[in-house]
């Protein structure tokens, strides 16, 4: 596998051998790869574009700076919302320090349930605790599966101020918020945490007991 083979892939015009050279650049090198993939991100076809903003979350670290670029363009220009949740992962699998801002303002400005939880969801990769606030609201999102998201980014932030809010969810109608409840706990950890995990281990779902037993063999005291 040759970068000029990878290159005339994704230069033609037939579908099929531009989607073969998206999935070739995984065996080229990253550098080389990093610079092929650019001209896919704005490609004609949805699939093409979703294949080259996904691996941005890898390639990107090549050019960082670049890559934000790039993927900042997608988040907000892009007309299919799969391409616009994938930049968003994207965003926070690099770590882009300046991608908050942008994040929130398209959850704000969306109506969209995906794209509001692709960008929920990555704001726990992100890593940054200025997200706190836009993961709070989130918490009180109709949608289920955004609320599921919020609960599983504050656990990976692991912030023991967010446990006053979490634990307001311990008696959730819907297990499966109880249950990611029950692993962002034991994520956090602390005393609280654990407080909050033995009510837990009481659940009428055996897989939150489960979720919540496990977590307290994890959480320190």
């Amino acid at each position: 596998m040759t970068a000029e083979f990878v290159q005339r892939a994704l230069a033609s015009e037939d579908l099929g051998d531009r989607l073969d050279g998206i999935n070739q650049l995984r065996q080229l090198p990253p550098e080389v790869a990093f610079e092929l993939i650019q001209p896919a991100v704005n490609d004609s076809h949805p699939r093409i574009r979703y294949g080259a903003v996904s691996q941005l979350a890898n390639l990107g670290r090549c050019n960082p700076t670049l890559a934000g670029e790039l993927l900042r363009d997608r988040l907000f220009n892009d007309d299919e919302v799969d391409v616009r949740s994938a930049a968003a992962d994207a965003m926070a699998a690099l770590q882009l320090t300046n991608s908050l801002a942008d994040l929130q303002s398209v959850y704000e400005d969306t109506s969209d349930w995906l794209l509001q939880f692709s960008i929920i969801a990555a704001l726990g990769a992100l890593g940054d605790r200025a997200a706190l606030p836009l993961l709070y609201e989130a918490l009180s999102s109709d949608q289920e599966l955004v609320k599921l998201a919020a609960i599983g980014s504050l656990g990976e932030l692991g912030c023991h101020e967010s446990l006053d809010r979490l634990g307001d969810y311990i008696n959730y109608p819907d297990w499966q918020i109880r249950h990611r409840l029950a692993i962002a706990l034991g994520q956090i950890g602390g005393d609280r945490a654990r407080s909050l995990l033995e009510q837990m281990i009481q659940d009428r779902s055996e897989t939150v007991v489960d979720a919540a037993q496990n977590s307290l063999k994890t959480t320190a005291a």
